[in-house]
């Protein structure tokens, strides 16, 4: 017997839809109670604030200067654990972006071992809303990467790039040309020898923190 798929059974279509809007009322019924204590916690805060300023116990500028450092310091720490859904900032319109660079790639690539295709970055809305680029559904929005480290969208054994029309602004506009975890010399064409090292980017990251350290 011929059975009907979802989109040819409307009774079912119409089950999908009502479980998918219970879905959402789920989700943005917990928002809206993530939302208010959020509100809750800022404002007292705030008064805290405005209290301990008015008796002179803390300076307002030297509070902004504070909360700008620490900001920065967990915004960093928030990314390292993949945590929370990243986007790109700013964003641009990649079809009309100008920032880009020209690199003979082709002549190169052999001994840069398309490095650049193993950088982790986050897409834009355009790209998310364009459905053609894919991202990693464990760290939203963030390039989808292969179990090599490769994106998911380089063509093995070529390094071409699938999707080259439509790529992300950060693959047009990067400029490895002084990226030291790539070249150690761009114009004589001598590439960092981690480059060929399966874990190049952990590896290069933690030598550049050793290098760092006093």
């Amino acid at each position: 017997m011929q059975t009907q798929n979802r989109n040819e059974n409307p009774e079912s279509g119409q089950n999908f839809r009502q479980e998918f809007t219970e879905a959402l009322l789920y989700t943005h019924s917990r928002l809206n109670t993530n939302t208010a204590k959020i509100l809750e916690t800022a404002s007292f805060l705030q008064a805290l604030i405005e209290l301990l300023s008015e008796k002179g116990e803390i300076a307002i500028e030297e509070l902004d200067e504070r909360k700008r450092v620490v900001g920065e310091r967990l915004a960093a720490e928030f990314r390292a654990k993949g945590m929370g859904a990243m986007l790109q900032e700013p964003e641009y319109d990649k079809y009309t972006f100008e920032g880009g660079v020209e690199i003979d790639c082709e002549s190169r690539v052999h001994l840069c071992k398309a490095s650049c295709c193993r950088l982790p970055f986050a897409l834009s809305t355009q790209d998310i809303r364009e459905g053609i680029v894919r991202w990693n559904l464990e760290r939203p929005y963030m390039i989808e990467q292969g179990t090599d480290g490769y994106c998911i969208h380089i063509e093995r054994g070529t390094c071409g790039c699938t999707i080259y029309e439509n790529r992300p602004v950060p693959c047009r506009a990067f400029d490895c040309r002084n990226d030291r975890r790539i070249w150690l010399d761009f114009g004589k064409q001598i590439p960092n020898p981690a480059v060929n090292r399966p874990d190049w980017l952990g590896y290069v990251t933690q030598e550049a923190k050793e290098a760092r350290k006093p």
